[in-house]
């Protein structure tokens, strides 16, 4: 029988190989590594920062800090964060912990992010809730539960358009 008139062949198709395979997802650990290093390097900068402007001394005596030193926190924080993260994300879509541990962020095309966006919509905005009493930490919590998706987005991933991935090598 001519495998032409064979109704029980298998079909045939021609495969191509995509040569720009999509890259791999960075693990919840890789992850979770990057944030400690990270927090980790702000700690060095802002802990002595709260030393001085008497945060700790009221928080010792039980007394919450006031907005005026939770805003000088704030904006230190991000003068260090843009001052040692600026460059590595507008570059690379890395901070020096996911540089580190050779992950980056991408946009959903797996380029590098606009840096406004990345600061706007992935960090700013989430620093800012996690001041907000209650719901605050209830929003950051559930946009860090996020990473137990198929696809490890978190909310801040998904409101910036991002994603964690290993670049290729």
């Amino acid at each position: 029988m001519d495998n032409l008139q064979n109704p029980y062949q298998a079909p045939q198709a021609e495969l191509t190989v995509n040569s720009a395979a999509e890259p791999l997802l960075a693990s919840r650990w890789m992850r979770l590594g990057a944030a400690l290093i990270d927090g980790l390097v702000m700690s060095l900068a802002t802990v002595p920062v709260a030393y001085l402007s008497g945060t700790f001394e009221a928080a010792r005596q039980g007394i919450e800090p006031s907005l005026g030193q939770q805003l000088l926190g704030l904006v230190v924080g991000l003068a260090v964060f843009l001052l040692v993260n600026g460059h590595l994300l507008k570059q690379y879509g890395q901070t020096l912990g996911k540089r580190l541990l050779k992950i980056a962020i991408v946009d959903l095309e797996g380029q590098v992010p606009e840096l406004g966006n990345l600061l706007l919509k992935r960090y700013l905005l989430w620093w800012l809730l996690a001041y907000v009493p209650v719901v605050g930490v209830l929003l950051v919590l559930v946009d860090y539960l996020f990473i137990f998706r198929a696809d490890r987005r978190c909310l801040h991933d998904l409101l910036a358009g991002t994603r964690v991935v290993q670049p290729p090598r």
